[in-house]
């Protein structure tokens, strides 16, 4: 027996000193410290010691306070100590009140000894794990502010990031919807010099353009009905650190002028008002569209656009970097835990075999979701496929074999057709079946769009 237990220390409740022999027996040889307890006040009186034990183990039902409220009294107290729940009446209502009151985990009775000394052992192994991530990130920034991603397009993007971040060079952020641009933007602002100062961000196609305006750039007392006092704007906010605008292609042309200047000039006057606040913020924007369609389609100033333009970095779609699906989903079963006190869920290889080979229209973000959705399906045991809401998705579709309808004789118009009628459809995913940005997309007017639609749906 190796002492890679370190010599933890385990107490174990049970009023029948037959299992609480046993077990005090088998750990022992495991190389733990053991130590019994028969009833709940003897565990609360042992607990609340200067020293407290690396993991209690103990019967649901014992003389006096049962197991749960002793737990829920520990819980209550301040004490930590993981704890294993043992019982012989195995319902659900036991285990979900277990479970929300803190037990790491709980077994059934009559158990396999094995089973025991395996969940304490994924118990003390998910505790060094952690500790070594705890160090890990202790050294870095904030969790929230890393890309996870070791394929050759994200080691380009880091590079990208040590080239422009301690820069204020105005950055544009590109890629499809749920790629990470916002995680992104976190990481310029973190690894900068304005690293101290505020990152404030802005989606500017959640507020309509009389909202947006105020907001970026403040307004004066009275400027409207209902501006009953002064309010500085997200630039004003953002002096000495950086803005994010997300979704800028969604900005009004009246709006766009606006922001110009700033990029131009670092000043603006508040909505309603005649003085100049002059500022120093980065401006990093993001977006899902093709902006240079948009300024052929006269939708985006492209002055507006040149200003912004200075650096690009392009998020590639997660289809486009599939390697990186599983250190992705490693990440996300750690940030969805069952119970805050639960080890990582695990996902079978028929799982992982799905998650690789689908096509991940909604990018990272969809991934998040969907392993969120399957650690609490699988209640944070082994996630196989059917726990997955996977379906295929429309865009695997979307392809014309160019050889092979040549080979069939089809013509150049046919060929053009089928382009014209998939592009519509990848529209229509990429934009969440919104047909007005859709048609936008593409160049079209919404009654185009719609027309193009009914030929082909004819």
């Amino acid at each position: 027996m190796t002492k890679a237990t370190e010599q933890r220390h385990i107490l174990i409740a049970d009023d029948d000193p037959g299992i609480r022999g046993l077990l005090c027996e088998v750990f022992d040889e495991e190389g733990y410290l053991t130590e019994p307890a028969e009833h709940g006040g003897e565990v609360l009186a042992k607990m609340t010691k200067k020293h407290p034990y690396d993991l209690l183990i103990m019967d649901v039902r014992m003389p006096g306070q049962d197991g749960l409220t002793i737990l829920e009294q520990l819980r209550k107290n301040g004490i930590t100590t993981p704890v294993i729940m043992m019982t012989a009446h195995g319902t659900s209502s036991t285990a979900i009140r277990a479970i929300q009151i803190g037990a790491y985990d709980y077994v059934i009775k009559p158990f396999d000894v094995e089973e025991v000394t395996l969940v304490v052992k994924r118990l003390f192994d998910h505790q060094q794990l952690a500790s070594k991530v705890r160090e890990l990130e202790a050294k870095s920034f904030d969790p929230r502010d890393k890309m996870i991603g070791n394929s050759p397009a994200m080691q380009e993007i880091y590079k990208q990031i040590g080239r422009v971040a301690h820069t204020d060079a105005t950055v544009l952020i590109t890629g499809e919807t749920g790629t990470g641009k916002e995680v992104l933007a976190n990481l310029i602002h973190v690894n900068s010099a304005r690293r101290n100062g505020p990152m404030v961000k802005v989606n500017c196609a959640a507020l309509p353009e009389s909202l947006l305006e105020s907001e970026l750039f403040g307004h004066e007392k009275g400027a409207f009905t209902g501006a009953v006092a002064q309010r500085k704007g997200r630039f004003e906010l953002a002096h000495k650190g950086s803005i994010f605008l997300d979704e800028i292609g969604e900005m009004t042309l009246a709006t766009q002028k606006k922001l110009l200047r700033i990029l131009q000039e670092r000043e603006f006057e508040r909505v309603g008002g005649t003085t100049t606040v002059r500022v120093d913020v980065r401006v990093i924007a993001a977006t899902n569209r093709d902006l240079e369609a948009d300024v052929r389609a006269g939708t985006f100033r492209e002055d507006l656009y040149y200003r912004l333009n200075v650096i690009t970095l392009h998020l590639p779609a997660l289809r486009q970097r599939i390697g990186d699906i599983p250190l992705l989903a490693e990440f996300f079963l750690d940030k969805y835990r069952y119970a805050p006190s639960s080890p990582p869920a695990r996902i079978s290889e028929d799982a992982m075999e799905r998650l690789n080979n689908y096509d991940w229209p909604g990018n990272v973000r969809q991934l998040e979701h969907e392993i969120e959705r399957a650690v609490i399906l699988a209640r944070g045991s082994v996630i196989t496929s059917e726990h997955m809401s996977l379906v295929p998705s429309s865009r695997s579709a979307l392809q014309v074999d160019i050889a092979a309808r040549l080979r069939e004789k089809s013509t150049l118009d046919e060929l053009l057709a089928d382009v014209e009628r998939l592009a519509l459809q990848e529209a229509l995913v990429q934009h969440d079946d919104d047909i007005k940005v859709a048609a936008r997309s593409l160049g079209l007017s919404e009654a185009d769009f719609q027309k193009r639609q009914k030929k082909y749906s004819s």
